[in-house]
Parts: C-alpha cells; sequence; structure tokens
C-alpha cells in the first residue's frame, strides 16, 4: 500500500485540479438540446441564445477517506440569477444516498467512500425547477460522475501456483512457460496497472522476460539424474516497478523432464551359472538386467550374444516388465564335450537420441559363465539321425541286414544291449543280436507287398535299465525279377469288314510289378497256338510296347465276328519271365467313312481252351441266376400266403345269408350249424322259378316242411319287396357312409297264420278257436300247443 503521507499529498494536489475545473465549468455555456425538444425548436436555437446548464465533466477520487462529505462539483442553469427561486435536484445512480445536492446552490457532494474497481462511474440526471410552482425551468439532463483511480489494487496472479517443464540439458534460453499477473486498476489512466516481472528465488537458474513473463532457462546444465524439480518465486509489480508500486507473486514448479543421455550399466563384469547337461532346450539359466540412470521409455534395452559360440548353444531374451536378460539353452549341452562356457552379453539401448550420442556407446557388456554338471546319460546312436539298410528281396532267413551301433557317452566300452520294438515290427520280420546290434532276416520279405520296412531299435545300458535311447533303422528292400509281366489291361480291338492288309488295328502295352534298377525291355510275340493264323500280325515297337496289324482283307461278321488272338510277353529278366495275355478282336460293319455301325456277338476261338478265370466267371454268373429264380418264386408265393390270409381276416367279403326264424332258445335242429362253419362253401337259396328250386337244406324246418306239402313252391315276394324297399331309401340317405354296409331288418310279414296269441284277445271274446296247428310247428312250440289246443289222451298220457 501507499504510504499514508504520500497519500495524502496526492489527495491535495487532485482537489486543487478538481476546483481548478469547477471554475472553469462555470464560465462555459451549455446550449444543448434538452429531451423532448422538436426539430424546429432546435432550428429555433440558431436565431436566439436559449438558457442552458453549466457544467464540466464531474471526477471524484476513489477511497476517500475524509469525515467531510467530498466536494464533486456544481449544476447550474445560466436562468439562475441568484434570488433563490430555483430549485436543483438530481436522480439515477446514487442519487440521495452515495451523492447528495444543495438545492440552492447546486453543489454536489460523495457521502460514501467509492471504490472505482468495483464501479468505475455513475450517471445522474440533473433538474431545475421553479421553487414556488415546481415546474421544470431547464429539460432534464444527464451527466456522469468518474470515479478517478488511485493505485490500490496490488497485481495477482490468476493462474497460480503454475507446473512447467523442460527437457535436461537444454540449452541457455529454452523457454520453459509464461506467467501472467492482473492488475485491478485503470490501465488508460497513470501506471498503476503497468506490471513488471521479476524472479524471487531461483534466478540461478531461470530467468523471466520483465515485460511479457516469459520464464526461460539461464543454464545448460540441466541434469534431471541431479534434480529432477525446481521451485521458482516470481513477484509482479506495478507502477512499472517504480517505488511505491504494488507487488504480488506466485509459485512456479518446473519438472526436468528426461531424455536418454544415460547408457545402461551392468552392475557386475561377470555372472556364474550352472546348469545340468540333461536340461531340455528352452530351460532358462538365469537372469542379468542392467540399469539405466535414466527414465521411462529411455530405460527401455535389448539384449543380445556377441559371441559366435554362445549363440550356437544359448539365446537371450528380454524381459519387458522388468528389463531383465533371460538366459536360455537353445542347444543340448554336452558335459563331456565341454564343461564350461562364457558366453558375452550386451545391451544397448532401444530409444538413441543423436543429440548425446558424443556423451559416448550406449551400450554395455558383461560375460555370463554356465557350468556344465555331469548326468548319467542313455547311450547315444552313431549317426544319431538314424540309419538306412538295404537288403535284396530275396535274401534267405537269417541274412544280415545290417549293424546298428550305440555308445554310453558317460563311460568308455561300457556294455550296451539293443532290443527291437515289436510296436514297429508286429510281424518280426527282423531280428537283432542284443549284444552286437547285429539285424538279421526273420521273415521272407516281398518288394511288392512292402517295399520299406521302418523299425525302432532300442539300446539300455547294461548296468542301468533306465537309461534307454531309441533310433529308427529304415531298410529298404531290393527289387528281384520275381514277377512276369502282363498286359496293361484285358485288351479288345473292333475292325471293319473292308479292312485292308497291314492296317494298325490297336496298340498294346504292359504292366510289371518288378522295378529293375536299370529298368524294363519288353519282347512281344504271339503265342505258339497262334502262330500259324492267317489274319492277325504282330509288330514290336522296341519302345516296350507292340501293334496287331491285319494280315489279309475280306472279313466276313456273319462268319466269324470275333477273333481271340494270344500274345506272348517276356521280359529282360534275369531271369527272364513270360505270360501270355489275349486280345479279343471283333469284325463290324461300318459306313464308307469307316464308322462302326453294328457288331455281332458270335465267337470263334483260334485257342480252343478257355483260361480258368473265364470258366470261374462263367460259374458265377450262373450261380448269380440260380439265386435270383429262388428269390423271386419265394417272394411270390410269400405274397399270395398274405393275400389270403387278408381275405380271411377280412369280415366284409364274408357275409353269411341265411333264410331262418329259428324256432327259439332250445331248437337246435332249427338251422344248419355247418353253414356258419364253412365260409366259402355256402349255397345261395335259388329263386321259385329255378329248375332245381330252393335247397332246402338251407331253410328252416317249419318252411320245408311246408314247401313240401305245397309241392316246393315258397313265396318270397314279401321279403324280396321290402328289401328292395330299404335298399332305395339307402341309396337315398346322404349320411350312409360310402362303402358296403351290412344293414340289419326285423320283418315278420304281414299276417301269420297262427292269427292273434294275445291272452287279452282271448278274453275278450267267447268264440271257440282251433289251436291244434300249434302242434305242427314243431317242439318249440309244444308247451305252447299244451295250453290252446284240445287235449289229446296220447299227449297226455305221455
Amino acid at each position: 500500500m501507499i504510504p499514508r503521507l504520500g497519500a495524502c499529498s496526492l489527495l491535495t494536489a487532485l482537489w486543487l485540479l478538481h476546483c481548478c475545473s469547477c471554475g472553469w465549468s462555470e464560465t462555459t455555456r451549455t446550449n444543448g438540446v434538452a429531451k423532448g425538444e422538436t426539430k424546429e425548436q432546435e432550428l429555433m436555437s440558431h436565431e436566439r441564445v436559449k438558457r442552458g446548464w453549466v457544467w464540466n465533466q464531474f471526477f471524484v477520487v476513489e477511497e476517500y477517506t475524509g469525515t467531510e462529505p467530498l466536494y464533486v462539483g456544481k449544476i447550474h442553469t445560466d436562468s439562475d440569477e441568484g434570488e433563490g427561486n430555483i430549485k436543483y435536484t438530481i436522480s439515477g445512480e446514487g442519487a440521495g444516498t452515495i451523492f447528495i445536492i444543495d438545492e440552492l446552490t447546486g453543489d454536489i457532494h460523495a457521502t460514501e467512500r467509492l471504490d472505482r474497481e468495483e464501479q468505475s462511474y455513475y450517471t445522474l440526471r440533473a433538474q431545475a425547477r421553479d421553487r414556488l410552482t415546481n415546474h421544470l425551468l431547464e429539460s432534464e439532463s444527464e451527466f456522469v460522475i468518474k470515479v478517478q483511480d488511485i493505485n490500490d489494487s496490488e497485481p495477482k496472479f490468476l493462474e497460480g501456483p503454475y507446473i512447467g517443464s523442460v527437457g535436461e540439458l537444454s540449452q541457455i534460453g529454452t523457454s520453459v512457460m509464461k506467467v501472467t499477473a492482473s492488475d485491478a486498476d485503470d490501465p488508460t489512466y497513470g501506471s498503476s496497472a503497468r506490471v513488471v516481472y521479476s524472479v524471487l528465488d531461483g534466478e540461478r537458474f531461470f530467468t523471466v522476460d520483465r515485460q511479457t513473463g516469459l520464464i526461460r532457462t539461464a543454464v545448460a546444465d540441466l541434469d534431471r539424474e541431479k534434480q529432477d524439480r525446481y521451485e521458482l518465486v516470481v513477484k509482479a509489480t506495478d507502477m512499472a516497478g517504480q517505488m511505491g508500486g504494488l507487488s504480488g507473486s506466485t509459485t512456479v514448479t518446473i519438472v526436468i523432464t528426461d531424455v536418454n543421455d544415460n547408457p545402461p550399466r551392468f552392475p557386475q563384469k561377470m555372472y556364474q551359472f550352472s546348469m545340468s547337461e540333461g536340461a531340455a532346450v528352452g530351460t532358462p539359466v538365469g537372469r542379468v538386467i542392467a540399469t539405466d540412470a535414466d527414465m521411462g521409455e529411455n530405460t527401455d534395452m535389448s539384449y543380445l550374444i556377441k559371441d559366435e559360440e554362445g549363440g550356437e548353444l544359448f539365446k537371450v531374451t528380454t524381459d519387458s516388465d522388468t528389463q531383465e536378460a533371460i538366459i536360455t539353452i537353445k542347444k543340448a549341452l554336452d558335459f563331456e564335450s565341454k564343461r564350461t562356457h562364457n558366453v558375452v552379453v550386451e545391451a544397448v539401448n532401444k530409444h538413441v537420441d543423436p543429440r548425446f550420442s558424443e556423451l559416448g556407446s550406449f551400450r554395455d557388456q558383461t560375460i555370463v559363465r554356465v557350468s556344465v554338471n555331469d548326468i548319467d546319460e542313455p547311450p547315444v546312436f552313431h549317426p544319431a539321425e538314424g540309419t538306412i539298410l538295404e537288403v535284396q528281396e530275396d535274401a534267405r532267413l537269417g541274412a544280415l541286414v545290417g549293424t546298428v551301433t550305440a555308445k554310453d557317452p558317460d563311460m568308455e566300452n561300457a556294455p550296451v544291449r539293443y532290443s527291437i520294438d515289436r510296436s514297429t515290427d508286429q510281424e518280426q520280420i527282423f531280428h537283432i543280436d542284443p549284444v552286437s546290434g547285429a539285424i538279421t532276416l526273420g521273415n521272407i520279405l516281398d518288394r511288392e507287398t512292402a517295399g520299406w520296412h521302418n523299425i525302432t531299435v532300442m539300446a539300455v545300458e547294461a548296468d542301468n535299465v533306465s537309461q534307454i535311447s531309441h533310433s529308427s533303422v529304415s531298410i529298404r528292400i531290393l527289387d528281384v525279377n520275381d514277377n512276369p509281366p502282363e498286359l496293361a489291361t484285358p485288351y479288345e480291338a473292333s475292325i471293319c469288314e473292308d479292312a485292308k492288309p497291314g492296317q494298325l488295328i490297336h496298340s498294346i502295352s504292359v504292366v510289371d510289378r518288378d522295378e529293375p534298377q536299370l529298368g524294363h525291355r519288353y519282347y512281344f510275340t504271339l503265342a505258339p497256338e497262334a502262330t500259324n493264323n492267317r489274319h492277325f500280325t504282330l509288330w514290336d515297337v522296341k519302345d516296350n510296347t507292340a501293334g496287331i496289324r491285319t494280315q489279309r482283307s475280306g472279313f466276313n461278321r456273319h462268319e466269324q465276328n470275333v477273333y481271340l488272338l494270344p500274345i506272348l510277353v517276356v521280359d529282360s529278366g534275369p531271369p527272364a519271365l513270360s505270360s501270355t495275355g489275349t486280345l479279343t478282336i471283333h469284325v463290324c460293319g461300318c459306313d464308307p467313312e469307316g464308322t462302326i455301325q453294328s457288331c455281332n456277338a458270335t465267337a470263334y476261338a483260334i485257342s480252343t481252351s478257355l483260361s480258368p478265370g473265364a470258366l470261374i466267371a462263367l460259374l458265377v454268373c450262373m450261380l448269380i441266376l440260380i439265386v435270383l429264380v429262388l428269390l423271386i418264386l419265394t417272394l411270390k408265393r410269400h405274397r399270395k400266403g398274405q393275400s389270403m390270409s387278408e381275405d380271411e381276416e377280412d369280415m366284409r367279403d364274408n357275409v353269411i345269408k341265411y333264410n331262418d326264424e329259428g324256432g327259439g332258445e332250445q331248437d337246435t335242429q332249427a338251422y344248419d350249424m355247418s353253414t356258419l362253419r364253412n365260409l366259402f362253401d355256402f349255397p345261395e337259396a335259388k329263386s321259385g322259378s329255378s329248375e332245381s328250386g330252393p335247397d332246402l337244406r338251407t331253410l328252416p324246418q317249419w318252411i320245408q316242411g311246408r314247401m313240401s306239402g305245397d309241392g316246393g313252391a315258397a313265396d318270397f315276394s314279401l321279403f324280396k319287396g321290402y328289401i328292395r324297399k330299404k335298399v332305395e331309401q339307402t341309396d337315398g340317405d346322404l349320411s350312409v357312409p360310402p362303402y358296403d354296409s351290412f344293414q340289419t331288418y326285423a320283418f315278420e310279414g304281414n299276417s301269420s297264420p297262427a292269427l292273434s296269441l294275445s291272452s287279452i284277445h282271448t278274453l275278450s271274446t267267447t268264440s271257440e278257436q282251433d289251436f291244434s296247428y300249434l302242434s305242427d310247428w314243431g317242439p318249440r312250440f309244444r308247451q305252447l300247443a299244451g295250453y290252446y289246443a284240445p287235449g289229446h289222451p296220447e299227449e297226455d298220457g305221455s
């Protein structure tokens, strides 16, 4: 803050300046157009001098600390002649509270302490009224009271505290960051808001621009590894740094960022590890690490093996999490070959900054010594990758195929025992001597069946059977000529009837299962039984093929349409083997262009004998035909029995018809029971017009009696008409199912010769009726006849 004495001097000077301005304002006339005047009134003001307000711009000093109201200024109208007839009033911002006016003189005073930083000016309106009538004498006019600034606000860093960063080893003058302070004082009045910057603490390493606040490095050897951050105090002073200016400060933290200026370093120049010779490939030997004083990605490094010998046996990788070098086994170790290995491992930074290349090489080396420990190892075969042996196809049992050798790597001349893994030689074709490792033949070989045999031989230490090793042995079977050549396919050829002599009919080739080392050579000729034929000749082309040519012209397929030509094929051996094949030649009819039209199947054999294969094929065909005939007969019989069974079970085809009402439950002779028992031999009742008449055996006994008494004529017209009527009704009924159905009707006829047997009718009449005919109806009506018929002495007696 400004000292109290200096503040009082400044207020006095402002007061004198204000009084001078007020005096000058009283002599100045203001001819303004009042609010509400028209344009015409404005033009008239050029013809005469109009009364108006008289004042200048008003100022009031902020932060006034006096006890009396502070004089601001005076408003006056030139119509005021000093008689006290005019009353001055003000309105607007702060009127009546902050600012008061003397109604008679127009003097304005400030009653409160003002702060320009809170409000820099106030807008008010002045009125001049007649004290008696209270009418406006002058139009209301607006004026402004400005608050005069003093240096009462210090600079402030609104964004502090600040945090910046700069890379280590940066050059002098490298920009770090910018700080800014603001001052609430009026920047247009004096130097109260002019701010300058300076460093209070840390000026040895950093500087700040006096006008802009930009912080720069002051030295070039900032080393993060020594000090990774700096705390600065930056001060901002107003009044351009002059005496009496106010100031504010802030803290600036500058972080030194890392650069790759340090190479990796191994803490030790040698590391020692031990590893068993039986360790598997990929087994970790150990870990080493190189340290780096840098941080972040600048510490990323990779490791590699520099010496050639170490690179063959070992491999090094980098653990991305710990940045350690992991040494692993790349190739199996052998104690007997070398007991100690010195491996040179080098660490190299991944991200090298070329700006610091003059600092030296960003890599370091160390030696990793690996000691190999001896263990009891199984025998080792020589050669280790397996053995290939050869044997002739016709070798005798017990013949030597070859010998395998294995040695104990831990002890010279240690006994080793051999055996064959029988899972690879289940047929036991080979045997091996357990002591010498000699492989001999245990079974007959056939190269055409298997040209190679792959077996596994096992070797164990005689003193420690748990130490076992395996080796693959591949045995190649060398070929011998033990298979005759054969025609490639059963050849067939066709010729036209008008074939010319010497015409090539067909070309033939052979196949041989043998594979001689010098290749095949075959010889063709006609079989002895065909040497005298006058139809065809054989031409040996000398390239293991032969051609068949015609020997004459004028073939007739109606006389003979098939020729069988036996051909003898001999290989080159040794020993020479041969076979005979047959070429079938068909004689066909052809068109003028030589296109075959048709061929007949009549065969004429040059050789009268058939081969065994042809006989077997013929017998197989005949057997197949016999089996097919038997199957067809069995199937037909099975279907016939099945259809008969279905007919017996189908009740719709077994409707039994008989015309017999029966004589009651005790009448066992009313109808013939054999009719129901025989479903396929049921006689139909013939009509009365037939010559022989109805079959009485199928009718009830009481009808038979009546027919025999009436001369054999029975009237069924009544029943036929009834049935015909029912059939017509059924045909017209839409609810009847659409298939044959069995309908049952109860019909007794129009009348009965026995008349009514009602007991009611008997009581209602006194007439005597003759019921003697009941005795003629059979045994079932005998009891009824006893009730109604007159008694017969012979029956009563019985």
